[in-house]
């Protein structure tokens, strides 16, 4: 099994999610990533899948989930997309980076692509690291 990563965000309904869906798309299987909130929204945001789908991934099926002790324990590493996660989950036992990323939730399509476009970017950045 290759390395697992962990993109944790308040809501994970925006960053988390893109971040999880470049990553498992681009990793092509060498490496996986899964997504977690520490207060999940009830779906995820409507235009971060339309953007996503304009990158090519589909993440309709995608869907807000709590972050959970097990998911910390089996993440090789964790990455937090900018949203003060580590006062409401200070518990990681694993390796943690936080990407200072602007929230997409009510920003204007152009916005939420260049979102999705720096999240592309670092993810990229990351399998490479990983490998």
């Amino acid at each position: 099994m290759g390395k697992r990563v962990l993109f944790i965000c308040v809501h994970n309904a925006g960053r988390s999610q893109m971040a999880e869906g470049f990553f498992n798309h681009l990793a092509q299987g060498k490496a996986t990533a899964e997504s977690a909130g520490t207060k999940p929204a009830s779906e995820v945001s409507p235009s971060v899948i339309a953007v996503m789908g304009e990158a090519g991934i589909d993440i309709r099926k995608q869907h807000p989930k709590p972050l959970t002790l097990e998911m910390l324990e089996r993440a090789d590493r964790v990455i937090t997309m900018g949203c003060e996660v580590a006062e409401t989950c200070p518990a990681s036992f694993v390796p943690t980076e936080d990407w200072q990323l602007s929230d997409p939730k009510g920003e204007p399509m152009e916005k939420v692509r260049q979102i999705r476009d720096q999240i592309r970017e670092r993810v990229e950045s990351l399998i490479k690291e990983l490998h």
